[in-house]
């Protein structure tokens, strides 16, 4: 099925960049030296890595609230300590 190309609108809230603009630009890791080391660290598995399972868990309220209270990342801590247990039981 053939279907009909699009145009591209122009963005008038933001035009293109300026040689000038675009000269004057610095990396991120010069402006926001802290952003860019988060970003660049990997959030997913390499093709080939060993990926998490997504599973369901039922947690008391006690455990959820303990870890919950200790920030974003609660997830991760939980599978933190339990990997953990299994490398201490080995």
């Amino acid at each position: 099925m053939n279907r009909p190309k699009r145009r591209a609108t122009p963005d008038l809230d933001n035009p293109p960049l300026t040689a000038k603009e675009l000269a004057s630009l610095r990396p991120l890791r010069e402006v926001l030296p802290d952003l860019a080391e988060w970003s660049r660290k990997r959030k997913r598995a390499r093709k080939g890595e060993v990926h998490k399972a997504a599973v369901s868990i039922r947690l008391s309220p006690e455990v959820i609230a303990f870890y919950k209270g200790k920030g974003p990342g609660w997830q991760t801590r939980i599978d933190e300590t339990l990997r953990a247990i299994v490398a201490a039981t080995k």
